[in-house]
């Protein structure tokens, strides 16, 4: 798994969303680790929306392979929801 992957995505007001992962600074040991400890029983990690202009940054919990099997559009609805 490497630890600086990112998605991004638009929404409908035409803001860019660039999600990371919390911890994806780390180096891939301690990313992975990191990782490891921050999902939830759940099978979610915690992942950080920053957008492209003055909207506030969210942070959403998502399924553990949020970057291969969520999509798009669930992405944007989590981030609007998480904007209320």
């Amino acid at each position: 798994m490497k630890s600086m992957t990112q998605r991004e995505v638009t929404d409908q007001d035409n803001l860019t969303w660039t999600c990371v992962q919390a911890y994806a600074g780390l180096n891939d040991k301690a990313a992975d680790k990191a990782t490891e400890l921050a999902e939830t029983d759940e099978g979610k990690v915690t992942v950080v929306c920053t957008p492209s202009g003055q909207a506030q940054t969210v942070r959403l919990e998502v399924p553990v392979n949020w970057l291969s099997n969520l999509s798009d559009k669930e992405l944007v609805q989590q981030i609007q929801q998480a904007r209320k």
